[in-house]
């Protein structure tokens, strides 16, 4: 490994972890050509389709540099590495009181709360988040602080049912969705889910579409009620904090939010296995062909 350079840090990983929706996506080479520069990741090495080195989920402890960092935990969007060089500003404190492995869904907290954001929810609504995966499920439980709201997430898994009492909300599986909501997020990543929260849309409500597809092309029923209800379908993506927002919150400091929301140890939940470093490229093909009943698939550095 090079040396360091004046403002620069050496970081030893604790643990990592593996993007479910992305990761999956970028390993089976389904990012579209017209997003390979938006797509890359910090730190990225190598290109679209492949090979690259990808992810952007690492807790780890600084080794070495400036003094006033040695030996402090931090949470860093880097790929998948055991030890690595990166610019200071690269990184973000870790609370004390926030173990490693929930620290790494810092950054799905990031895009769960740029989606409520994007969603713009209000006290008292009526909120379905369809898809309980680690996102959904995050939404879901931030959505849920909200004074009043009433939170239902909505899977075809059955498990999640367990799930989402601990996370302050209701379940039920899609033909049994409650209707008329306020507000529908959509995290399934999945067209059929997408059709569910249209169909439980209220009147002149927003479908928020967290999902990202890569190169499938997605069926939209757009006929019927889409019209009469006045329905608004609108994307979030956490590449940029929204317009409302960008002037007064960068995403360092969006980051650090995340980073203490993750205080509550509730979010243990959503750490569903670990996986050795060394065994990372094992893990990858059965993460991305049989991904049923997996949420935070960490990863262990020893």
């Amino acid at each position: 490994m090079r040396s360091l350079q004046p403002g620069e840090l050496l970081i030893e990983a604790r643990a990592s972890a593996i993007s479910r929706g992305t990761e999956t996506l970028v390993f089976r080479g389904e990012v579209p050509q017209s997003e390979w520069q938006r797509m890359r990741c910090p730190f990225q090495e190598g290109g679209f389709p492949a090979p690259v080195k990808y992810g952007y989920a690492v807790a780890g402890i600084v080794e070495a540099g400036p003094a006033e960092f040695c030996g402090r935990r931090v949470f860093c969007l880097h790929p998948h590495q055991d030890r690595f060089i990166v610019p200071e500003d690269a990184v973000v404190a870790i609370p004390d009181d926030v173990p490693d492995r929930r620290a790494t869904l810092a950054a799905n907290m990031e895009t769960a709360i740029n989606g409520l954001w994007d969603g713009v929810p209000g006290p008292g609504d009526r909120i379905a988040v369809v898809g309980a995966g680690v996102v959904g499920a995050l939404v879901g439980a931030l959505a849920a602080r909200l004074p009043g709201a009433e939170v239902e997430l909505i899977d075809i898994d059955p498990s999640r049912a367990a799930l989402a009492p601990a996370l302050g909300c209701g379940f039920a599986p899609p033909r049994q969705a409650r209707g008329e909501a306020d507000l529908v997020i959509h995290a399934s990543g999945a067209p059929d889910g997408l059709a569910t929260a249209l169909a439980i849309a209220g009147f002149e409500a927003t479908v928020l579409e967290m999902s990202w597809y890569g190169t499938r092309v997605v069926p939209l029923a757009l006929g019927g009620a889409f019209h009469s209800r006045r329905l608004s379908l609108r994307s979030s993506q956490v590449g940029s904090v929204p317009a409302g927002r960008r002037k007064r919150w960068s995403r360092r400091r969006r980051l650090a939010l995340a980073l203490s929301l993750l205080r509550d140890p509730v979010f243990d939940l959503l750490l569903s296995g670990e996986t050795d470093f060394s065994a990372l490229p094992e893990l990858m093909p059965y993460l991305a062909a049989s991904p049923a009943g997996v949420l935070c698939h960490t990863v262990r550095y020893d």
